[in-house]
């Protein structure tokens, strides 16, 4: 069943500079926007899914298979500098000014293969206990972060870390990282602008096998043969 006071905003600016049109760009055939869309209709979480673009094509695309597109994004947070929070907080806010009554808002990104209904849910069920302020997805880092080294041609490599030169690298502490998938909060929580790297924070885990960050064209191909291969629902 359907939750009605739980929404879904997935921020979709058409101008990515990285990886041009990334938010709508094909992968592996189809637009990467609408495999997550189809995902947050699949899971009967949210009674509406709202996409904040600026963009006309990533609009018509977003309608085109359910998701809505009720206002454009104003220019001032449609930059490489605006915020993630800032760009939910925009359209909280639109929605109360129509008196549209909920609670829960689930920030979920556009370029997002391997989501998994599950994760969302699991998420879902962590916020709604009202022990945290913030749940997101959350992965370990592929390599361990404390064997990390620099390197340049006069000097070579550097540690970081010179101090774990002799140590093995499964006795080091694990470190993660954000996922970049979704982003748990009441909408009160949105609307302060708490911090979401807090003691007030969970995190549902997502195996590094699950888990392919998007910012270069070299991860989306990566990711593309990832997804040939990994069947996520």
């Amino acid at each position: 069943m359907i939750k009605k006071n739980v929404i879904a905003v997935i921020p979709a600016r058409g101008n990515s500079k990285r990886i041009p049109g990334k938010n709508y760009k094909k992968f592996n055939g189809t637009p990467i926007i609408i495999s997550t869309i189809k995902k947050l209709k699949k899971s009967k979480l949210f009674s509406r899914i709202i996409v904040s673009t600026d963009n006309k094509k990533i609009a018509n695309i977003s309608k085109k298979y359910g998701a809505e597109v009720p206002f454009i994004r104003p220019k001032i947070l449609s930059n490489a500098h605006a915020s993630g929070t800032a760009v939910i907080n925009h359209a909280i806010k639109f929605l109360m000014r129509i008196n549209y009554k909920f609670d829960y808002v689930c920030c979920v990104y556009a370029p997002n293969p391997f989501l998994q209904i599950s994760d969302l849910k699991k998420g879902y069920k962590k916020i709604k206990s009202n022990k945290f302020k913030y749940v997101f997805a959350a992965t370990p880092y592929l390599f361990p972060y404390f064997r990390s080294f620099t390197f340049s041609k006069k000097n070579g490599p550097k540690m970081l870390f010179l101090k774990n030169y002799k140590k093995r690298s499964q006795d080091l502490k694990e470190i993660m990282c954000d996922a970049g998938q979704f982003y748990w909060a009441h909408k009160n929580t949105w609307l302060k602008k708490k911090i979401i790297f807090s003691k007030n924070s969970d995190i549902i885990i997502v195996p590094k096998w699950r888990c392919q960050d998007i910012d270069t064209m070299d991860d989306w191909k990566r990711a593309e043969a990832l997804n040939k291969i990994v069947k996520v629902n």
